[in-house]
């Protein structure tokens, strides 16, 4: 009797060891997104009121301090701009999460990870150029690194496996894109990225979407628009990207980045495509 009660503990003991060690998810009904990029993933939107209403079904792990926030990094809290760094604005993020909140059954909570540096280009999330790339930035982006001490990408993985504590990695968001505009190779530096994700954090393709944005359309008169036609190849490089449309998403007076109503948009155009991948798949 004795016997079996130590093996049963053992076991008991070896099992919680085991799930911590892999980072097995403690809620597979808290869907987690992980959403990176530049400065339209960062978010430049004015924050307005419906900004700032909080839903206990949408969370959101701080990945960086912000005390004027009463925001620790690492910590959970409701989610609700900005979610970036302390002074961001109005990021696609938020609204995605509230959509998706308004979408999926009452007992699935979403929960959002945002890493973002604005004007950065993709190569800045390769673990291979990263230093070289922060040695040579200029000098606004250095205050923004250095809020990730140098390594965004290290930070997005940080962050991803205190997620995986509470629930399951179900996606990732990228906008990122205006700093490689014209870059053919653009869709394989993205794979390297998003493939070192799913081996950092123990996922897998078939079930871990890659969601990306495009830029600010030609019909908003986009700058960068001509990066639409290589954003919308990404597919061709893997198989299990979807591309998110910015068709009429408002933009700001830069004709960069999307106004506060265009970003609610885009959000709503990420979660449109999630949703259906979701279903889908069901």
């Amino acid at each position: 009797m004795i016997k079996n009660k130590v093996s049963i503990l053992f076991t008991a003991f070896f099992m919680l060891v085991f799930s911590i060690h892999h980072g097995y998810a403690q809620d597979r009904n808290v869907y987690i997104f992980l959403c990176f990029g530049q400065s339209n993933m960062e978010g430049t939107g004015k924050i307005e009121v419906q900004d700032t209403i909080a839903d206990i079904r949408l969370l959101h792990l701080q990945a960086v301090d912000c005390p004027d926030l009463g925001r620790q990094k690492g910590h959970w809290y409701k989610a609700k701009s900005p979610l970036c760094h302390c002074n961001t604005g109005v990021s696609p993020a938020e609204q995605f999460g509230k959509a998706l909140v308004q979408n999926l059954p009452d007992s699935i909570t979403v929960a959002l990870i945002h890493v973002a540096i604005g004007g950065c280009h993709i190569q800045l999330f390769d673990q291979d150029s990263t230093a070289a790339y922060v040695e040579r930035a200029p000098g606004w982006m250095k205050s923004k690194l250095a809020l990730y001490d140098n390594n965004p990408y290290k930070r997005l993985v940080e962050m991803a496996k205190i997620g995986q504590q509470k629930g399951v990695i179900k996606g990732i968001l990228l906008h990122q894109g205006e700093s490689n505009t014209g870059d053919q190779d653009w869709p394989n530096k993205v794979n390297k990225v998003y493939t070192n994700l799913l081996n950092d954090l123990h996922l897998e393709a078939s079930e871990t979407p890659l969601l990306a944005g495009e830029m600010l359309s030609a019909q908003q008169d986009g700058k960068c628009a001509s990066m639409n036609e290589i954003i919308n190849t990404l597919p061709q490089t893997i198989p299990n990207a979807h591309i998110v449309s910015s068709k009429y998403c408002e933009g700001a007076p830069d004709d960069i980045h999307f106004s506060s109503a265009g970003y609610r948009k885009l959000g709503n155009h990420y979660a449109d495509v999630w949703l259906d991948y979701y279903y889908n798949r069901k």
